[in-house]
């Protein structure tokens, strides 16, 4: 059930904004960048949401779909989504079944207790399915451009 780079993302299905489903098979044809993230509206995931939505034209343009991905109910994705001006949907893993699958659940240590979070991580799939590459427990700044150069290379090799 775990994902592995090089191999076909396994079975799921959630729902995004915009009143989509999402599966493993929804995007084949497309590369798909799935962000996951926190929490709507806490300030690294502002500035990553914000950072995916001033190049979406770019990822657009190299044949990629972006989708973002939290633990957020649909009514809070839907307002952070109008709030930021986001031009892609926020897929609400309200269960964590994605954030399971993918791997980001992890103990966090916040203000001395700990907790269960998610580990800021973004996962590129080829249009083809498989699972091309992966950033883990990343920082902010400068990532939106390294995928979209993973992108652009991979748009290149096919």
């Amino acid at each position: 059930m775990a994902i592995v780079v090089n191999k076909p993302l396994p079975e799921f299905e959630a729902n995004a904004t915009g009143g989509i489903k999402v599966t493993n098979t929804s995007h084949l044809g497309q590369i798909l960048v799935l962000y996951f993230y926190p929490k709507d509206n806490t300030p690294g995931c502002t500035t990553e949401a914000m950072q995916f939505r001033d190049k979406y034209k770019d990822f657009v343009k190299a044949g990629a779909v972006v989708l973002g991905v939290s633990r957020d109910n649909m009514k809070s994705h839907d307002e952070f989504k109008t709030k930021l001006e986001l031009p892609f949907e926020l897929i609400a893993d309200t269960e964590e079944k994605m954030c399971h699958m993918f791997g980001v659940v992890k103990n966090k240590i916040m203000y001395g207790k700990k907790v269960k979070g998610i580990e800021r991580s973004t996962f590129l799939v080829g249009a083809d399915g498989i699972l091309k590459q992966e950033w883990r427990g990343l920082k902010v700044p400068g990532h939106v451009d390294d995928v979209l150069k993973a992108v652009k290379l991979l748009k290149k090799a096919a």
